[in-house]
């Protein structure tokens, strides 16, 4: 049996009564059958409201974009809500940035092709040329575009134009710095991931940081890139226990085992549209 196609409607906006009621009364008198459904309310005054609500579409009375435009004039305007809706099957298109290291890339290209990430990954870019055997080995375009602080303005135009297509970029250990200007082309649309627990130990080396304070745990964190370095909102993070036996380079082993797998969790609930970005916050229906 041929299955519905099914969409996300992503909302935010400020907590009143009454939410639910419009957005599934809609929704119910256009046909839409609603198969998964999560919300989050701040406890601030004023508070706000998040969703994150699946449906089926087949049912429809009307064309997709047909209910966005009711939607936005009966139920958005009125709540003064910031939302999407968007099919699922329009995969996002992913494109990965990288340097020599290759754990976190290579975890993303493993999960692509097994069909575990739901979005079409199809180009990486490197400012070395070490890894285009094993890229290409996955069917992956791979392009080399030298890249350091002399000729980051040229280096940057050049990705610019390799990423017009791009709907989320990924930093997988990418070790150089982006513009100001490259981080907003791609807002909430940029993640890294960040050898430590931040805020923790940001900037390089952190994994020496660490060894040298004495930490009894590491981490990695997966965040969206600001202008600000390693702050931007946090989309996943997690640790690893560790002693005074460990080494700086223990660290680091058990790091890339955090990084590949906190990176590759972020990216997926990007692209399955779970993260809300709310300021330097998000809410992530996992």
């Amino acid at each position: 049996m041929k299955t519905d196609p099914r969409a996300v409607l992503l909302i935010q906006c400020p907590d009143r009564p009454g939410l639910v009621a419009a957005i599934s009364s809609f929704l119910f008198a256009h046909g839409a059958n609603i198969t998964d459904l999560d919300q989050h309310s701040t406890d601030a005054e004023p508070g706000a409201y998040f969703m994150r609500l699946e449906l089926q579409t087949g049912g429809l009375d009307v064309t997709l974009d047909r209910l966005r435009e009711l939607f936005e004039l009966q139920v958005a305007r009125p709540y003064a809500m910031q939302w999407r809706l968007d099919l699922c099957s329009e995969r996002k298109k992913v494109a990965v940035l990288v340097s020599r290291h290759d754990h976190a890339l290579l975890e993303l290209l493993w999960q692509f092709q097994r069909g575990d990430l739901a979005a079409d990954l199809s180009l990486v870019i490197s400012n070395h040329p070490d890894l285009r055997a094993a890229v290409e080995g996955f069917g992956v375009r791979f392009e080399h575009v030298p890249n350091d602080r002399s000729q980051r303005p040229q280096a940057e135009a050049r990705m610019l134009e390799l990423l017009a297509d791009a709907d989320v970029v990924v930093l997988a250990r990418y070790m150089q710095i982006v513009s100001e200007d490259f981080a907003a082309r791609f807002q909430n649309r940029l993640i890294n991931i960040h050898h430590s627990f931040l805020p923790a130990f940001v900037g390089a080396d952190p994994y020496r940081q660490a060894f040298e304070r004495g930490v009894k745990i590491v981490g990695a964190t997966a965040h969206y890139v600001t202008a600000e370095l390693d702050a931007g909102p946090i989309i996943e993070q997690d640790v690893a226990r560790v002693s005074h036996r460990h080494a700086v380079e223990d660290l680091k082993a058990l790091g890339r085992d955090l990084e590949r797998r906190v990176l590759a969790r972020a990216v997926r609930w990007h692209c399955e549209d779970r993260v809300i970005v709310h300021g330097n916050k998000t809410v992530v229906f996992a």
